[in-house]
């Protein structure tokens, strides 16, 4: 292996991609722009619910209660309907996402040492965000009726034994505040990294194959391993700079923790970013025009990122499925990220993650180079 005719290729490939203003602020300035735009919109947090309360008992107790949710900084009461046709019409509209009903007689019920029953009416056409609607608003109940418990057992001290009651206490690890975004951003760095490296590779050969050049480069005494290389070498590095410019944005800007070692993140990074560009580099091979690159690509990146765990988790998959992304170089390396990112881990852990994207991305390198020798015949 000669290496003056890698640094010649590396170089050629530098010169092409750089030579561009645009392509420049496509390489680096876009995975940057797409990280803050994702960052902000891919959340499954859901605060400052349209809330619609329909109080029709009207007594202190029900008002103590309506205050809670206004107060507890997840809901917005934005409409107070007066009836149940005003409340259709609210929820038919999508002007709130939910409404609490207290009927007449609330107090009453709880004064004589009744349940007292309230009705909250959700808007499921999402039922994410309509579930945890339901848990902020079981929760705030919840507080409310202990604190009546409390006063009822104050008012009845010493006139009956206070029944047993069992105390939970929930910590949350590595998420203490359980915030999607510090789950979604360390995702969001790998499919960008995953499709600029895609993009950028799969157009490598082909391109030549457009212009005409590969014909020069079949009379060089340039060897196919020495040609794949010098064509990887620019998108890796090209890589792992993007890695670390989302990196710097996910940490500084949303505040996601880094507990775990930069050294690991940039090991890992390098196994991934293998995956990637042997990929891209045999979508490249097998295709004739950039036209058929660019839809290859996408026709792989869509299906990775759906069985990478990003929005979806792999448990709830068919049995099937789930074997079939353990081939998705996207489905580890976000293993990798979480770990890294949230948990502080290190190879001990994640080696079996590590361990599957080398022997990806040692295959597709071997067959990208295989079959380029075959489009060389």
């Amino acid at each position: 292996m000669n290496v003056e005719r890698i640094r010649r290729v590396v170089v050629k490939e530098f010169i092409h991609i750089l030579r561009d203003p645009r392509m420049k602020a496509v390489i680096f300035l876009v995975p940057v722009l797409q990280t803050m735009i994702f960052g902000y919109a891919v959340t499954t947090d859901v605060r400052h619910v349209a809330l619609g309360v329909c109080n029709l008992d009207r007594s202190v107790a029900s008002r103590e209660l309506v205050a809670r949710f206004e107060e507890s900084g997840c809901f917005n009461v934005i409409a107070r309907p007066a009836d149940d046709a005003a409340i259709r019409n609210l929820l038919d509209r999508g002007e709130v996402r939910a409404v609490l009903r207290l009927a007449p007689g609330f107090e009453g019920d709880l004064l004589a040492g009744r349940t007292g029953r309230i009705q909250m009416l959700l808007d499921g056409t999402d039922s994410n965000t309509a579930a945890v609607t339901l848990d902020y608003g079981a929760r705030i109940v919840e507080e409310f009726s202990r604190v009546l418990l409390a006063a009822r057992r104050a008012r009845l001290a010493g006139a009956a034994r206070p029944p047993p009651r069992v105390d939970l206490q929930m910590r949350a690890w590595f998420n203490e505040n359980l915030e999607s975004r510090n789950f979604y951003v360390p995702g969001v760095i790998a499919m960008l990294v995953m499709l600029v490296t895609l993009l950028l590779t799969s157009m490598a050969v082909v391109r030549e194959k457009e212009v005409g050049t590969i014909e020069q480069v079949m009379v060089t005494p340039i060897t196919r391993a020495e040609f794949i290389l010098g064509k990887s070498i620019p998108f890796a590095l090209i890589g792992l700079v993007d890695v670390i410019l989302v990196t710097f944005v996910g940490v500084f800007w949303f505040d996601v923790p880094i507990r775990g070692h930069l050294s690991l993140l940039l090991l890992s990074t390098g196994l991934y970013l293998m995956t990637g560009l042997g990929i891209g580099l045999l979508i490249s091979t097998v295709s004739q025009t950039q036209q058929q690159a660019m839809m290859s690509t996408f026709f792989f990146y869509f299906p990775a990122v759906l069985l990478s765990g990003f929005m979806f988790p792999i448990a709830n998959m068919p049995r099937p499925i789930q074997w079939l992304t353990l081939a998705n170089p996207l489905r580890h390396f976000l293993v990798i990220l979480r770990g890294i990112f949230l948990k502080g881990v290190g190879v001990a852990v994640l080696w079996p993650q590590m361990l599957a994207l080398l022997v990806i991305g040692l295959l597709v390198l071997r067959t990208a180079t295989g079959r380029f020798r075959k489009t060389m015949t």
